[in-house]
């Protein structure tokens, strides 16, 4: 169990970039933590429970519920991290490019959080958080990906429609559309390119993005919002 008011977040793609930067920092607030992917190793922080699984799964969400639960007794947050991000021309795609960016990205998102939000139900409440791309609104003729695009705009649908869904039954629903973050997705070579992207010159970092997700945690007024991390990028040029 966790401790006295010690407060729960499970996090999906949680090993690396921007997931193991919101490890950190919700155990820094004084979270405790179940974090996921598909290959994740045990933690030695008693304050961290690990459960590997592909998101994508039926069962994974099952067990990741069921470990939390079993281990903390709470489920606060929901944060989907966990994402597949495949650029090139459309006309390029293969039917498993789509499968592969389909299930991660949209059934992953809806596995669990279907099963999490039950849990918050039971709860009195809680809070879920997506993560979508300023790509979304402001496609780049240099940059085509129209599969994240087509999934990362769902969530953003998705996280508005669960918003006012849940609005008065205690369950807030978030998203953070982001520029192009500092994480190993993209080799540091890129950065001076991709840096012009953004009207401040300069690609996000992880840090950024976990500060914005800390700050949507504190205001519990917030809901259905959709908070563009992303230098400027959205605004215009």
């Amino acid at each position: 169990m966790s401790g006295p008011g010690q407060r729960v977040a499970i996090i999906t793609g949680a090993s690396q970039g921007i997931g193991a930067g919101l490890v950190a920092g919700y155990l820094a607030q004084g979270w405790a933590v179940v974090a996921n992917s598909l290959d994740i190793k045990p933690s030695d922080d008693q304050a961290v429970l690990t459960v590997a699984g592909d998101v994508s799964a039926a069962d994974t969400a099952e067990r990741i519920v069921t470990a939390a639960m079993e281990r903390f007794g709470r489920i606060d947050t929901l944060i989907n991290d966990a994402g597949v991000f495949i650029g090139k021309p459309f006309t390029d795609y293969t039917i498993d490019d789509y499968q592969k960016t389909v299930s991660v990205n949209l059934t992953g998102f809806f596995l669990m959080t279907q099963r999490v939000i039950a849990e918050m139900l039971k709860g009195g409440g809680g809070h879920v958080v997506n993560i979508s791309s300023t790509m979304v609104e402001h496609a780049h003729s240099d940059s085509p990906a129209l599969l994240a695009s087509l999934t990362k705009g769902g969530l953003v649908a998705a996280t508005r429609s669960l918003a006012i869904e849940y609005a008065s039954r205690g369950v807030r629903a978030n998203a953070v559309s982001l520029g192009v973050i500092e994480t190993p997705l993209n080799p540091p070579e890129s950065y001076a390119g991709l840096a012009k992207l953004h009207p401040m010159g300069r690609v996000g970092k992880v840090s950024d993005v976990v500060d914005g997700i800390l700050y949507l945690e504190s205001a519990p007024f917030v809901t259905g919002e959709i908070l563009h991390i992303d230098g400027g990028q959205s605004a215009g040029r």
